[in-house]
């Protein structure tokens, strides 16, 4: 099992392009194990760790439903933010400046091939960053991400998951939201949930944060979580 593990940060990036970049590492890392298997070979898969941020977009899941977009085209123009629907799991979820996006592209069996455990590990790990900046979260039941206050009516979610899995070989991720501007997704019905809020870190401390180094603290925690030999 290889577990070394490249860390890219693409800055902010157009989500097109990002996609189709996500797309190629992931379709090149599906096509080795399908030679693997055909060729009874056994040429080390890679593990690929991807942060960025991208200009404001609206992404809806293959179970969303459009109407959870409260937009039209017109207002998208205004709002100068783009709208895709794409091949991941969940709804509908907004990405902006000041949002760590994640996409681990690793193949799983390398690690553990357990969807939902790879899921909750994603969320450990932005619970732990949270708990590092003083903020308490955990998990809604029945939902994915990362949520404060989920015992309660003042539950507010601050993490979204959404990921695609081929062959144990996984793609798209988790947008958490450190300095975003949440006025964005007041324009949707955030994953198909109308009666939770959404906040960020900054919201919750009251102050900016270091971009730079919420990302050290939270790619630390998922490479320890995945027992990652992280190259950064």
């Amino acid at each position: 099992m290889n577990k070394n593990v490249r860390y890219i940060d693409w800055g902010l990036i157009d989500y097109q392009q990002a996609w189709d970049q996500q797309e190629e590492i992931f379709n090149q890392t599906v096509a080795l194990k399908t030679a693997n298997r055909t060729n009874h070979t056994e040429i080390e898969t890679p593990n690929v760790l991807i942060f960025c941020e991208h200009p404001h977009v609206y992404t809806l899941g293959k179970s969303g439903l459009p109407e959870n977009l409260l937009l039209d085209e017109k207002g998208l123009e205004e709002k100068r933010a783009t709208y895709y629907k794409i091949n991941r799991g969940g709804d509908i979820t907004y990405h902006g400046p000041g949002q760590i996006v994640g996409y681990p592209i690793l193949d799983l069996d390398n690690f553990f091939t357990d969807i939902h455990l790879y899921l909750r590990t994603l969320e450990e790990a932005v619970i732990l960053t949270l708990n590092d900046y003083g903020v308490e979260a955990g998990r809604y039941p029945g939902y994915t991400g990362v949520w404060l206050d989920a015992d309660n009516e003042k539950a507010r979610k601050i993490c979204a998951l959404g990921v695609r899995c081929s062959r144990w070989v996984t793609m798209h991720g988790f947008a958490f939201n450190v300095n975003t501007d949440l006025d964005y997704f007041k324009n949707i019905v955030p994953c198909g949930i109308d009666d939770k809020d959404v906040t960020s870190l900054k919201r919750e401390l009251g102050r900016e944060l270091d971009m730079e180094e919420v990302k050290a603290i939270l790619r630390g925690h998922i490479a320890d979580l995945f027992s990652m030999k992280l190259d950064v």
